[in-house]
């Protein structure tokens, strides 16, 4: 069967697409070539895209002069202590305000989203304040507890529970199921491809977060990996071949849930939004 010649509009979306992924992933590329070539290479100039040499130590020797696990253990911990917070707290919320009708339901939404548009550097120093006035500094629920709460997650949810229709939660109450029952064994699984969207969010946010934990934290044995990278930096020379290892260890984690999750998050974000 003879296949039909590609019109010029779709080369044409072909070639934008290609462009874009290479503006995309071409720095990432560049940072893991350049991981694996020795510290001269990397200065070198004009610079080289493949390494001469292939310098596999660079992790190895990394990982032996900085207690990478000690902040990577630190970074999982802070990043799945926070997106299961995140989730909790922003499933209940969204859960009020798309199947519970009470006086202001729509003006605390509105107001919700309005928070949005407030600079975070804004809210920063209060919310130290708060921190510190908790005895929360210096600590990693420091880190995790101010950003649990996201309006993003909670409208990304709402919009999505908007969707479940109203009909089983009534057969469910009439069968003498509880409000938590309803949420834990109705609203959770039907929500799972939103709840997919808001963990790659939340685990991109929590993992990649250098202002919030470089501001909170300041004993070195409680940085997070981010923390950690920004320490590699000499005062006189910086050895960026260790940089740029750990860069690229610091970016697996990330990569592997979006690899995992990433048919729920085009199912959520494309389901997102359907009623208001």
């Amino acid at each position: 069967m003879r296949r039909g010649r590609l019109n010029p509009m779709t080369l044409l979306a072909y070639a934008v697409l290609t462009a874009g992924s290479i503006l995309m992933f071409g720095p990432v590329i560049w940072i893991g070539l350049s991981s694996f070539k020795d510290l001269a290479e990397i200065y070198q100039s004009p610079p080289t895209f493949f390494p001469k040499k292939w310098v596999f130590t660079n992790y190895t020797e990394a990982i032996r002069q900085f207690p990478f696990l000690r902040y990577l253990w630190n970074s999982v911990f802070v990043t799945v202590t926070a997106t299961v917070l995140t989730l909790l707290i922003n499933s209940m919320a969204a859960y009020a305000l798309s199947k519970f009708r009470f006086p202001g339901r729509d003006a605390i939404f509105v107001l919700m989203l309005a928070t949005l548009m407030i600079p975070v550097r804004v809210i920063m120093l209060p919310v130290y304040k708060i921190i510190a006035w908790l005895g929360l500094a210096n600590t990693l629920a420091g880190i995790i507890v101010p950003p649990s709460a996201t309006p993003t997650g909670v409208f990304i949810l709402r919009q999505y529970m908007m969707t479940i229709p109203d009909e089983l939660i009534d057969a469910a109450k009439i069968d003498g199921a509880s409000n938590v029952q309803i949420y834990s064994r109705i609203i959770l699984p039907l929500s799972a491809p939103a709840l997919a969207v808001v963990t790659v969010f939340s685990v991109m946010w929590r993992w990649n977060d250098f202002m919030w934990p470089l501001i909170v934290i300041n004993r070195e044995k409680l940085f997070t990996l981010q923390l950690a990278l920004a320490r590699f930096r000499g005062e006189l020379v910086t050895d960026w071949n260790y940089v740029l290892a750990m860069t690229m260890l610091s970016i697996v984690p990330v990569a592997v849930v979006f690899v995992f999750m990433q048919r729920y998050l085009v199912r959520g974000i494309a389901s997102t939004g359907l009623k208001g």
